[in-house]
């Protein structure tokens, strides 16, 4: 690694699977490029459980490899079980298409993002965490580069031809502009934590990420297995009634496990192996995704929910998109917003299709099994949708049935009360 340059072609802020994923493109293209990340590499973060579409991204940047030989527990598909503890039948992606690449991990988030990190840097971009983005400069409405400070030593101003904001909820480029919008309907919280001992069911070749609404209905748990004999669980709620008035998260997380009485089963001989965490307000979206040399990509472009584990996905899936536009922008000497937001139409169009289905899963009555029960031949389709598989022409036709269902269950549902 070498020091710090006052010019680059592009400086990536975040050091996450976003930003080290255009680092890797865009410095493979032959541009100068800066990858910086707040935190010491590696450093913990939420969201291990990926979607099986994450294959073709890892593919590109040559990590597919070592993901294979990897401990990851192998996640071969998805579960819903319901607030009566009924469980649909459970969703494996490969009986839906029987190609590698409809497998995929739960990961350990520190250790796959410095993976993804490494390969940035194997890839000739300056990698340097520890070192924290202070401003993005502009001269007009033109992002001209950015203002960086390292431990121990003062700020610097560092020049580029375009400037990523790869920094996830902190969103620095995107607080600046004010261009952040936090969805209204989807004001949620979670409390999670590592369990180590609990129940693991390996039935397909592989463990399941499990959904599993509370018995009220007002809140939903994940559990996601992962290896050493850990498994992720957090439960999700409106933000309010998770937070608000009702004590320390561990007390507020042991009220909404005695409302899963399949997940109590599951931990019941488990052991809390870390300190639980808190996550709040984290479904947002930008009104704008690129301007005049910079663009937003991963958690600064935006979040949906953490039902469906999308965003990872999208992150990376995003971060291809982007790399793709900057290096074109540059190949072309036009680093405009025009150029360097070429891509986020159409992947606005079809990250909605997920959007979509969280909206039905907080809709009160998304029986998932019962709905495909109902309606056969659109499980092909909800599957494509686990998968992550919208960007190959998935036409969510789904939801022509989807939301007139739902529609008349809950003004069912109303007329009873």
């Amino acid at each position: 690694m070498t020091g710090i340059d006052s010019q680059y072609d592009c400086v990536v802020l975040g050091g996450g699977p976003a930003g080290a994923t255009v680092a890797t493109l865009v410095a493979r293209a032959g541009w100068k490029t800066l990858l910086v990340e707040r935190d010491r590499m590696p450093r913990f973060h939420v969201g291990e459980s990926l979607m099986p579409e994450t294959y073709w991204v890892f593919e590109r940047l040559g990590v597919l490899e070592q993901l294979k030989v990897s401990p990851y527990s192998k996640k071969v598909g998805v579960q819903f079980v319901s607030s009566s503890g009924k469980e649909s039948a459970p969703f494996f992606f490969r009986s839906h298409d029987a190609r590698e690449c409809s497998q995929t991990w739960h990961v350990d988030r520190a250790e796959f993002d410095k993976m993804l990190w490494d390969n940035a840097a194997a890839s000739g971009a300056n990698c340097h965490d520890n070192t924290r983005a202070m401003d993005v400069l502009f001269e007009g409405e033109q992002a001209k580069g950015v203002r960086l400070q390292t431990a121990g030593a003062e700020g610097n101003e560092v020049s580029a031809k375009v400037v990523v904001d790869a920094t996830g909820k902190q969103a620095i480029l995107g607080s600046k502009l004010g261009v952040r919008r936090v969805d209204p309907y989807l004001r949620k919280a979670a409390i999670w934590g590592h369990y180590r001992g609990g129940h693991r069911d390996e039935q397909g070749g592989g463990v399941k990420t499990v959904i599993l609404q509370t018995s009220q209905n007002k809140s939903w748990f994940w559990y996601i297995p992962q290896a050493n004999d850990l498994v992720s669980v957090g439960v999700v709620g409106d933000n309010d009634y998770l937070l608000k008035g009702r004590g320390a998260p561990a007390e507020v997380f042991r009220q909404e496990l005695k409302e899963c009485e399949r997940l109590t089963r599951w931990l019941s001989e488990a052991q809390l192996a870390n300190e639980l965490h808190v996550e709040k307000e984290f479904s947002y979206s930008t009104e704008r995704s690129a301007g005049d040399g910079w663009v937003l990509v991963g958690d600064a472009w935006g979040f949906i929910d953490p039902v469906y584990s999308s965003g990872v996905y999208f992150a990376l899936k995003s971060a291809e998109l982007a790399a793709d536009c900057i290096v074109e922008s540059l190949n072309a000497g036009d680093t405009s917003a025009a150029n360097l937001g070429r891509w986020v139409p159409d992947f606005s169009q079809r990250s909605g299709l997920i959007r979509k289905l969280v909206n039905a899963f907080y809709s009160g009555d998304f029986r998932v099994g019962k709905f495909i029960a109902e309606y056969p031949q659109h499980r092909e389709e909800l599957v494509d949708l686990l998968i992550g598989r919208i960007f190959d022409g998935c036409r969510g036709k789904i939801f022509d049935d989807l939301d007139p269902w739902l529609n008349a269950r809950a003004n069912a549902e109303d007329g009873e009360s």
